[in-house]
């Protein structure tokens, strides 16, 4: 799914042993995906970084010789925020400036040689602050590009900083859908720019003429690409620079209740009263893609487009099936890949001949890279190129290689390329090795144990992290950590929020389990938890939990807390309530259900009518209804663990009432409890000073239960 406390006290010492602190997580360098150059020479990313001395942010850009393996400084600073690879030479590039020289709110763009930056040229100066730039170069030598930021009703582009503001806060709505994650929703809506840069041979000018493609479908109201908080990969421009493709919410549902997106094509001189729907509902041949759609992308050739699409029309965890529609043809034909492969795909990149497309997949706790060909049929079973970790993305390179930035649970980065096969062709940087703050983690922190449980006819995984400094022969208290979704996963990936190595060096054995609804063990244990909230994945943690007791003899059950977020956190307050909550010592519940009768005060309704079998209207106040059944209120009567409790007044997804609601419960009862609140932060705690804040506290609770702090109090 989604006390306040002085800060003397909040950021008093720790006890943990040798290993990552939350302190050297938060500062440790954070890396941005490796672009390549058209040619495969070298390729560029970010690198940033927080220091809590000073209280600042740094960023900087390093740049990745492919043939030697060099790795240099190439821009220092955070005033270049995208680079694009266009123009004349394979090192030729456009880049966004996030200010302008007005300091109005605007961007500037520059032409410049990747190789002398120092010879860049101010080509315009834009005045709202579009980002997503993606661009091609024409046969005349100009560049056609394409933006995205908020539009005005009449299409124009909005402005914050320059905008008049009304006499009056006030909101008015006439619908449902009233607010997302953080934000209140209101007439201005994201909206993809088109624009033509003039010139030749790096030098060019703008005329500062914008086409919005989005306008007049549904006159920009119901219309949004890139879809509210998404980004540019909701869109595209073809190789020769004459089409675009974009998707929004289908424009005909309200858009609280429904998923489905429509994606359409559009000349890149035209608008949006050219623009042709490629997979509006009943117009493919697949009657049942109805749901939501993702990453529409060009072949390199232009001929084709591939995109991923659900068939639940009110289900955001549906099966993602590959598609492909031909872009010269006024049906678009469109075709699915490997349609029956039990697997949900989310992100893609075309081989450079556009005869396969690989596609990253959850697969067994991880997300793996799969080459699927234009030949493939409905029966084709993809083969997994890539193993351990999860991509930040990937691209073709012209050798057919592929350029992989990854993360894993040991690692914040890892950048190598592998061959269309799999072989590993060079491993260029791994952050483990190369960062102080990482030192010494590595693939032998971690391991995993598959288990039975009566509620799936397959074995479920959990993850298994060790502390620095593991020794068999001892024991470790249990850190049980639930992950939210619910249809969602543990994966073997890098986290700067729920970081497993860096509970695990407070002194304890992390164990993460994928129960009844994760995804990469095949669709039906991830849709098996509908109407199902507070039994399946209830059961397979109990079983999890007996596994860890009876079989992992280093690991202190007695001892153990457990803790999750968002339906993480709804299961830590379902467990609260039942037998396994007395097995623990303590628990922490981040932004998570209290009561599910309140559910409806969320945003996207789809997500309760589809997990809940149907609208709270129709069945919620009865015994039977999924509403009723898995409400942790049940069971109030039996809490009794110490309970720490974290809700942010931004989580609109969860409203902050929830948190207090259980904290309000937790103290009536007279169980021991705290609750910690981030007025600026939303389902998330995204900054780092809060970040802290929140991992102190929070071990501070849970070392003081279990008895790795010798603290008097874990006020």
């Amino acid at each position: 799914m989604r006390f306040q406390s002085q800060m003397q006290v909040a950021l008093a010492a720790l006890p943990t042993a040798l290993g990552i602190t939350p302190e050297l997580m938060l500062a440790a360098n954070r890396y941005g995906v490796a672009a390549p150059n058209p040619s495969g020479e070298f390729a560029i990313y970010t690198v940033s970084n927080y220091t809590f001395e000073t209280k600042k942010r740094a960023s900087h850009w390093n740049k990745l010789d492919l043939k030697t393996g060099d790795i240099s400084l190439w821009h220092a600073g955070s005033d270049i925020s995208e680079v694009v690879f266009v123009g004349p030479t394979p090192s030729s590039i456009i880049y966004v400036n996030g200010t302008n020289a007005e300091d109005d709110g605007g961007i500037s763009l520059y032409s410049a040689d990747a190789n002398s930056l120092a010879d860049a040229k101010l080509i315009a100066s834009l005045p709202a602050p579009y980002s997503g730039l993606k661009a091609v170069q024409v046969p005349s030598g100009d560049i056609h590009f394409l933006v995205y930021t908020k539009a005005f009703p009449n299409g124009t582009a909005y402005n914050a900083q320059t905008a008049s503001a009304s006499a009056s806060s006030a909101r008015i709505y006439t619908s449902t859908y009233v607010r997302h994650w953080d934000t209140w929703l209101d007439k201005e809506k994201n909206a993809v720019f088109g624009g033509v840069l003039k010139g030749a041979n790096g030098s060019y000018s703008f005329s500062g003429e914008l086409t919005n493609y989005i306008s007049g479908i549904c006159n920009i109201t119901c219309a949004e690409s890139p879809y509210d908080q998404s980004d540019e990969s909701d869109y595209d421009i073809s190789p020769d620079g004459s089409s675009v493709v974009f998707l929004t919410k289908d424009p005909s549902l309200p858009l609280a209740n429904f998923t489905t997106d429509v994606i359409y094509t559009v000349p890149f001189n035209g608008t949006s009263k050219d623009a042709k729907a490629i997979n509006a509902r009943g117009t493919t041949k697949y009657l049942n893609a109805e749901g939501a759609a993702t990453s529409p992308r060009f072949s390199p050739s232009g001929k084709h487009i591939a995109y991923f699409q659900m068939n639940g029309i009110s289900y955001e965890s549906d099966r993602n099936i590959l598609y492909v529609a031909n872009a010269d043809s006024d049906d678009f034909n469109v075709t699915a890949l490997a349609h029956d492969w039990d697997r949900s795909p989310d992100s893609l990149a075309w081989s450079k001949d556009s005869e396969t497309i690989f596609v990253a997949a959850p697969d067994l706790g991880r997300e793996r890279i799969f080459p699927v060909p234009l030949t493939a049929g409905d029966s084709y079973t993809p083969k997994n190129i890539t193993n351990e970790g999860v991509p930040s993305g990937f691209y073709v390179l012209p050798d057919d290689s592929i350029l992989v930035s990854d993360t894993k649970i040991w690692t914040s980065r890892d950048i190598f390329t592998i061959s269309p096969e799999g072989d590993v062709v060079k491993t260029y940087f791994q952050a483990n090795l190369v960062d102080p703050a990482l030192k010494g983690l590595k693939p032998e922190d971690v391991s995993e144990f598959y288990y039975s449980s009566n509620s799936s006819e397959i074995k479920q995984q959990a993850w298994i992290v060790y502390p620095e400094g593991f020794d068999e022969s001892k024991t470790y208290p249990l850190a049980f950590i639930t992950h939210g979704g619910p249809q969602g996963a543990h994966f073997n990936s890098w986290s700067t929020r729920w970081n497993f190595k860096v509970w695990a060096d407070q002194g304890y054995v992390v164990i993460a389990p994928n129960p009844t609804a994760s995804s990469g063990w095949g669709q039906n244990l991830t849709d098996a938890i509908q109407g199902n909230w507070g039994s399946y994945p209830y059961w397979d943690l109990v079983h999890v939990w007996d596994y860890v007791n009876e079989n992992l003899k280093y690991v202190d059950t007695e001892n153990g807390i457990e803790a999750g977020a968002s339906f993480g956190g709804y299961m830590t307050n379902w467990i609260q309530g039942h037998e396994l909550g007395r097995r623990f010592k303590a628990l922490v519940t981040h932004d998570g259900s209290t009561s599910t009768l309140n559910q409806y005060a969320s945003e996207e309704l789809w997500f309760m009518n589809h997990d809940f079998s149907g609208p709270f209207n129709q069945t919620g106040f009865l015994p039977g209804s999924p509403y009723y059944e898995w409400n942790p209120l049940l069971y109030v009567d039996n809490w009794a663990t110490p309970h720490f409790v974290v809700h942010n007044s931004l989580d609109f997804r969860l409203p902050v009432s929830e948190g207090i609601l259980l904290f309000n419960m937790l103290q009536t009862k007279g169980v021991p409890s705290k609750l910690l609140n981030f007025p600026d932060e939303n389902h998330w705690v995204l900054k780092q000073e809060n970040s802290l804040v929140w991992h102190t506290e929070i071990f501070k609770w849970i070392n003081y239960y279990s008895g790795i702090s010798n603290a008097s109090s874990p006020y």
